[in-house]
């Protein structure tokens, strides 16, 4: 389903990062090329030879890596993405996103990709809920970021609530739902009459 599309999956510092794992694994399984950017605070919870064993590409993590071939990372990748996620997403990338800061590979992917963004908020409960990262996440819709809502249930912190990852098939699946149509009438206005 997924064949000949390129996504870019990024992987935040948060305790869902290991779930990430899976998501990577069954968009390849969709026969998509998946490339992972991970932030520092990622590699603290997961390794990026557990994503390149996945995904059979370098998992990217130093915006200075100097092994490289001569190309602008961040730029080359953000080109050829047909779609980027970023799984899970802590309350400091949505804010980081939401008003433009671009300080690690991931930010500065992201700031340069024209592809659709799918975004999948993971954070404590009362984190999700406080009215500045509602916020934030109402302005990244505003500027056409698309989400995946967390699930509800118990917390790694023990909490009850909002904020845990979503299931990666349902990840998957608004993947094929923003990749399977053309999206050519986003921000267009339609006036439809009956008469």
């Amino acid at each position: 389903m997924l064949t000949g599309k390129t996504i870019i999956l990024g992987v935040t510092g948060g305790i869902a990062a290991y779930k990430a794992a899976n998501l990577a694994s069954l968009l390849k399984k969709q026969h998509a090329d998946v490339h992972v950017i991970m932030t520092k605070n990622a590699i603290e919870f997961i390794t990026p030879l557990t994503f390149e064993t996945l995904t059979v590409n370098k998992c990217l993590t130093d915006t200075f890596d100097r092994n490289f071939k001569f190309e602008v990372e961040h730029i080359e990748l953000a080109k050829k993405a047909d779609l980027a996620i970023i799984a899970p997403a802590t309350a400091n990338v949505c804010a980081k996103l939401a008003h433009g800061l671009a300080d690690d590979m991931l930010t500065t992917t992201a700031m340069a990709c024209k592809a659709p963004m799918l975004i999948v908020p993971t954070m404590n409960t009362n984190m999700y809920e406080n009215p500045i990262i509602q916020r934030n996440i109402s302005t990244l819709k505003e500027y056409g970021y698309n989400f995946v809502e967390p699930a509800s249930g118990r917390l790694a912190c023990g909490d009850i609530g909002s904020g845990k990852l979503a299931s990666p098939e349902d990840i998957v699946e608004g993947v094929v739902n923003l990749l399977k149509y053309e999206q050519d009438l986003v921000g267009k206005k339609i006036m439809i009459t009956a008469g």
